[in-house]
């Protein structure tokens, strides 16, 4: 569509995607522990198991983003997460007052992410990126356009394949 800019534009908005994930992902991991306490205070279930998946897909995720790695996978996995978490930790309407309206907008964030990851899992990452540089070095050379052939030729290819006289048939016994 827009050639170059477009990739920029895709490769800027993979960045400020990964950018809200990041570095939370980050300070969870340094402290997972931590993260799965908070958990277990608001009631999750194997708030361990929960809290260590979390991390993973906060950190690795956000990295696979920014390379442009699988982009389907990784876009449906980051709308999910974002998805899941907005429900599970801003509950806004157990709240009332600021801390209701806050966590409103916090919810509300979380679901707009998980837009702009199915975006960009429907998207794909545009040519900078890894899946880009892939496509670009496994496509075929351009090949030279076919010139037309005369009708004396294409009576002679009608009687068959012409074999090389040096070559023997592949049907000798």
């Amino acid at each position: 569509m827009f050639g170059r800019s477009q990739d920029g534009i895709l490769l800027a908005s993979r960045l400020l995607l990964a950018a809200a994930l990041l570095p939370t992902g980050i300070a969870r991991a340094l402290n997972v522990s931590g993260f799965a306490l908070a958990l277990a205070g608001a009631g999750m279930p194997s708030p361990n198991a929960v809290a260590t998946a979390a991390v993973v897909v906060q950190v690795f995720g956000p990295l696979a983003l920014i390379l442009g790695v699988l982009p389907r996978i990784t876009g449906f996995a980051l709308a999910g997460f974002a998805m899941a978490m907005a429900v599970l930790l801003h509950g806004f309407w157990a709240y009332s007052g600021g801390a209701g309206m806050t966590e409103r907008t916090l919810f509300l964030a979380d679901l707009g992410l998980a837009g702009g990851f199915l975006i960009y899992a429907l998207t794909g990452p545009g040519a900078w990126s890894w899946q880009g540089w892939r496509q670009s070095t496994h496509e075929a050379p351009a090949r030279a356009p076919a010139r037309p052939q005369s009708a004396n030729a294409n009576a002679k290819s009608a009687k068959g394949p012409k074999r090389s006289p040096a070559r023997p048939s592949s049907r000798a016994a």
